[in-house]
């Protein structure tokens, strides 16, 4: 880490331009400890751990809606939603899974009926060892973005989601420890969801989005085309070796309403 770098991973002349435009600004801690092995220098990996210590960060507001960074809102209505969504102490989060989803699970069949179970959810509860009927239940149960989500202060979620991230921690890798953990949340716990649809956080890697030219806008690319709330690059729009995230020269094909292929970038500003 260099001096001029902070340990989040912002640079002093952005967090300048950013000081401007928030209240506050906090460096995240250790809130859940972790052999420094696992670190292994990277310590922006503690935003993997304190987005789910966000009141003790932030304790003077009554409703909390985390953003990763490499997602963006196109539709300010979505926003009222996911805080919306959370009211009565319920988690405001979307599901992976929506119309034109073609794989959901990976399977690798060793002969006749046996396979190897491959889903996002399964491996990481079994490299995290938190018992294998937790991992079955988990296994074919939708996954749930992190990057994406809603809740209010007293929310009993954020004690299920730091208990379930604790075990996490202890066999599994920091990176996907706290989506793991929410899911746990979810999917064993039953904590109080409010599932919101899929143009919250689209993900794009999963799944391209439309383009209306007309309205200037990102749209799903089925019927009824609604627009995109949140467009969300996790896992990289990759072009050769080069990730739209970190290259904004970066642009691919995409479809327009009119189903014709177009170039576009997929980052705001677009």
């Amino acid at each position: 880490m260099t001096e001029d770098q902070h340990d989040d991973g912002l640079k002093e002349d952005q967090l300048k331009i950013l000081s401007s435009k928030v209240d506050e600004i906090k460096n995240a801690e250790w809130d859940i400890k972790v052999p420094s092995i696992k670190v292994k220098g990277k310590e922006w990996l503690k935003s993997q751990v304190s987005r789910a210590f966000l009141p003790n960060y932030f304790p003077n507001y009554e409703k909390y809606l985390w953003i990763d960074c490499d997602a963006w809102v196109n539709d300010w209505n979505t926003i009222e939603l996911y805080f919306k969504a959370c009211e009565n102490n319920k988690l405001g989060i979307t599901q992976t899974l929506g119309p034109g989803y073609k794989i959901m699970s990976k399977v690798s069949w060793l002969f006749g009926k046996f396979a190897i179970i491959k889903s996002q959810n399964f491996k990481h509860a079994v490299s995290s060892k938190i018992g294998l009927d937790k991992a079955r239940k988990l296994a074919f149960a939708p996954h749930i973005n992190i990057g994406v989500f809603s809740l209010e202060k007293n929310s009993t979620c954020w004690n299920l989601w730091q208990k379930n991230l604790n075990t996490t921690l202890k066999s599994g890798r920091i990176f996907g420890s706290e989506g793991l953990a929410i899911n746990m949340s979810v999917y064993i716990d039953n904590a109080e969801t409010e599932f919101l649809p899929l143009n919250c956080n689209w993900i794009a890697s999963n799944l391209l989005p439309k383009f209306d030219e007309k309205n200037n806008t990102f749209v799903e690319p089925y019927l009824p085309n609604n627009k995109i709330g949140i467009i969300h690059l996790a896992a990289g729009i990759w072009q050769g070796d080069k990730d739209m995230r970190l290259d904004k020269s970066v642009k691919i094909n995409i479809k327009n309403l009119e189903n014709n292929s177009i170039t576009k970038s997929l980052r705001f500003g677009h």
